[in-house]
């Protein structure tokens, strides 16, 4: 072998990082990181060259599910290694040599996929429990008094169940699953644990696959419904926007006459409206049916506008940032009245609305810089959302930290490019972006926009956040929009 052939010190890094101590834990956070979805994980490790770097952003969370994966994956090493001191025991040469070269250059790819095992065996142990568990649930709910409310979308479902619950709360006895479970399984523990005396009820339903809001629908027979937009989110699984749309818009499809409120500020669902069907609401900043927003102004503090229902006009503020916010304000107000909430009600209920953990939440530090943590957007809409909040802040120097979206499909380039544009033509100072696939296509849009600020690159999201404090003076705004995954490259 030529020194022209010998492989780099790069690649037998790589190839020895398959034998690290590590690499258990590393195959076991890559399943975690994917929610335990075979097919992303196995994308996961085909494309994954070095395990010793695969744990970067978060950490293997210790469950119940890991340990098992743990003891499965050792049994096998310990299952490997007995075979093999057998076999140099007792074996003739040629056999010993094969199974020495079958342990060492084959274990470690037998590991990756072999862990696999226990969850299928699981997921199959799962089936029964799961299927009573859907009955007894659904048997639950059609007897249930509540009002149902159904959120679909491919954004902003958990920032329209926290507004409609904090609104809604003022007058009634609300309910809605925890942190973002949207999932039949999830929902069905949440239904189970009801105590039967709550007045409404508020579900986001996901979408993975097509069907998936029907089902959800099924399972819930929801009075109300409410569409947040469709966009790129999650087009890698659907293939295109056409398919996430008809997948989103199920929501309405079952809902037929009943109640559905539906995003007019999002160009896809403003299309697939039926406008000419009166149980269609299209919201916008403007107001939804026949309440009327006026004078809308957000800032740092939150935002503020004036609400007419009817003959009732007054002024409210909410905590939340942003103008896209008052069209979902406008929609839980507006279930508000239609429940019979007086105007008290509903002032104070908006008035309590609060920016959510990691979407839009501003917080302050002794300095003076304010940060922005929108770290759970991502999203085009959401980005679009906080440009523009970014450029109406006048008197302060904005930075834009982004390691650019996951899972745009087809549309990554496009998407990217158009974040670009957008941010040069909102004039933000500075835009640090994380280096990896798509920042390349951020960075392109701005030059094509000249771009007058300054471009900062950095290889990590964590050695950027380390760098900020040093870059920052009292009185800048930064925002941190989106996380990157550690399954994305």
């Amino acid at each position: 072998m030529t020194p022209t052939n010998l492989p780099s010190p790069n690649m037998i890094t790589r190839i020895l990082s398959r034998y690290r101590p590590r690499y258990v834990r590393s195959l076991i956070y890559m399943l975690q990181a994917c929610e335990y979805s075979m097919s992303e994980y196995l994308a996961w490790y085909d494309r994954t060259k070095d395990f010793s770097s695969v744990e970067r952003r978060k950490k293997l969370v210790k469950t119940p599910k890991v340990y098992l994966l743990y003891l499965f994956a050792f049994a096998i090493v310990i299952a490997a290694l007995a075979f093999t001191y057998y076999a140099m025991l007792f074996a003739d040469l040629d056999f010993r040599i094969i199974v020495l070269a079958c342990v060492v250059f084959l274990l470690p790819y037998f590991l990756a996929y072999a862990i696999l095992i226990p969850l299928a065996l699981v997921k199959l142990a799962q089936i029964p429990a799961e299927l009573f568990l859907t009955a007894q649930a659904r048997k639950k709910l059609s007897s249930h008094k509540a009002l149902k409310i159904a959120i679909s979308g491919s954004f902003g479902k958990t920032s329209m169940r926290e507004i409609l619950k904090t609104v809604l709360s003022e007058g009634k006895k609300v309910a809605s699953p925890p942190f973002s479970y949207n999932t039949p399984l999830g929902i069905c523990r949440f239904i189970n644990q009801l105590k039967g005396d709550e007045e409404v009820l508020i579900f986001e339903l996901g979408e993975y696959y097509p069907g998936d809001v029907a089902k959800l629908c099924e399972l819930i027979d929801p009075h109300v419904g409410i569409i947040t937009g469709v966009n790129e989110a999650h087009l890698e699984r659907f293939g295109t926007l056409q398919k996430t749309a008809n997948t989103i818009f199920e929501l309405a499809d079952y809902l037929k006459k009943k109640p559905v409120y539906i995003n007019g500020e999002n160009e896809i669902s403003r299309k697939k409206a039926n406008t000419t069907l009166r149980n269609h609401i299209v919201y916008t900043r403007g107001g939804a049916g026949d309440i009327l927003i006026q004078n809308a102004k957000s800032n740092l503090s939150g935002t503020i506008f004036r609400l007419q229902i009817g003959n009732d006009t007054f002024s409210v503020k909410s905590g939340l940032l942003g103008l896209h916010n008052v069209g979902p304000l406008a929609v839980s107000a507006h279930i508000a009245h239609r429940l019979g909430f007086d105007k008290k009600q509903i002032e104070e209920g908006i008035g309590k609305t609060r920016a959510f953990s990691h979407r839009m939440e501003p917080k302050e530090d002794k300095s003076g810089i304010t940060t922005i943590d929108d770290s759970y957007n991502g999203n085009p809409d959401g980005a679009s959302a906080i440009i523009e909040f970014l450029s109406s802040l006048k008197g302060r120097r904005r930075w834009y930290v982004t390691p650019g979206l996951v899972e745009m499909g087809p549309r990554t380039f496009e998407v990217h490019k158009e974040i670009g544009k957008k941010l040069a033509q909102a004039g933000i100072e500075k835009v640090v972006l994380i280096r990896n696939s798509v920042t390349q296509f951020i960075e392109q849009g701005l030059k094509e926009a000249q771009y007058k600020g300054e471009i900062l690159w950095y290889e990590d999201a964590l050695v950027a956040f380390a760098a900020l404090p040093h870059l920052t003076v009292k009185g800048d705004v930064v925002l941190l929009q989106n996380d990157w995954p550690d399954q994305y490259v």
